[in-house]
């Protein structure tokens, strides 16, 4: 297989990247260099959003293109359309975000979605970018030639969101950790590198349409996610489970300052926690367990010195030390 990935460096392109490698594709990946993409690839340069910023594309033909974009849609719609009779199938990571909020639990493809978008639009927000970078792709390659993989959370190596990176962080660190309940609250996540091997997948399988890619709910749980953490870390800190009650009483704000959960029975919760994946499982996806992603992400962690790289633009997260404190009723460690 030819490959062409728009990025290629960064979380889940830099996946696709080395899944494709690891399955002897040809694989050319487009992007700005400002990080190296691994050996073994044809690199190309170009700023996508800058004029003739796609020049290094006008030529050559490729089985796929996938297409991690999240900002601005004419970015994809300007790919796409360069792309499209050169280019077999067009695969884009969109989000489980395009869906009208809030969806509910159960939620499977069919289910209504944002209004407003537009696929050559400027950058908006996240829920209608990421659609119209979906009309992008089917205006240009139609319905038979487009794929959106529609991830919830992603977590694995590589991670520049910071989620998992922040729990294993603070589980390192030891002593009293404020850990949400309940402990069976189920979660719905994709390690990375299984999203990658899905999109490779529908390339072979020469899929298209839509599809919720995360894994079947309760694939893990809060507990068995801090556990995991707790083991991999060396087992110096003691989870304090503690009721939503209590800590949306603290103006704790779920997802961003205690990342991955949403207490349950929230509009949140079933959008991120519940959504119908059966699809996706019947076409190939496979979630490796819970201990491999966070033993993992910790090994990686470790050897890029134990601070993840963060995303520009992307909101910092986590939970303020001294206000974990005063929940818990411990003192602050200095």
């Amino acid at each position: 297989m030819r490959l062409l990935v728009l990025g290629g460096t960064e979380f889940a392109g830099r996946a696709v990247v080395e899944a494709a490698l690891g399955r002897g594709w040809e694989v050319t990946v487009l992007n700005r260099g400002r990080h190296e993409p691994p050996a073994g690839v044809r690199a190309l340069r170009g700023d996508r959003t800058a004029p003739g910023g796609l020049a290094a594309l006008a030529e050559g033909e490729w089985d796929a293109v996938i297409d991690t974009w999240s900002a601005a849609p004419r970015a994809v719609d300007d790919a796409a359309r360069l792309l499209a009779d050169r280019v077999g199938r067009y695969v884009y990571v969109s989000s489980c975000s395009v869906y009208a909020w809030a969806p509910p639990a159960g939620y499977g493809e069919d289910a209504p979605l944002v209004e407003g978008a537009l696929p050559s639009a400027d950058k908006t927000d996240y829920a209608r970018d990421k659609r119209g970078g979906e009309l992008a792709a089917l205006g240009a390659f139609g319905a038979e030639r487009s794929v959106f993989a529609r991830a919830g959370l992603i977590l694995g190596p590589y991670e520049n969101i910071g989620r998992l990176p922040w729990w294993l962080g603070r589980v390192a660190r030891g002593g009293p950790v404020l850990a949400p309940g309940p402990r069976d609250l189920a979660l719905q996540y994709v390690d990375v590198r299984d999203l990658a091997e899905w999109l490779l997948g529908s390339v072979e399988r020469e899929l298209s349409g839509a599809y919720n890619l995360v894994s079947a709910q309760g694939h893990a749980t809060m507990g068995s996610l801090l556990d995991a953490c707790v083991r991999v870390t060396g087992g110096a800190a003691e989870l304090r489970w503690t009721s939503a009650e209590v800590v949306l009483g603290a103006g704790i704000e779920p997802w961003t300052q205690l990342p991955v959960w949403i207490p349950a029975g929230s509009e949140g919760y079933d959008a991120l926690h519940s959504g119908d994946v059966s699809r996706a499982l019947a076409t190939g996806l496979r979630c490796r367990s819970v201990d491999e992603t966070v033993s993992d992400t910790w090994r990686w962690l470790q050897s890029v010195g134990g601070v993840a790289p963060q995303r520009a633009g992307r909101p910092a997260v986590g939970l303020d030390p001294a206000l974990e404190a005063t929940v818990l009723g411990v003192p602050l460690e200095r």
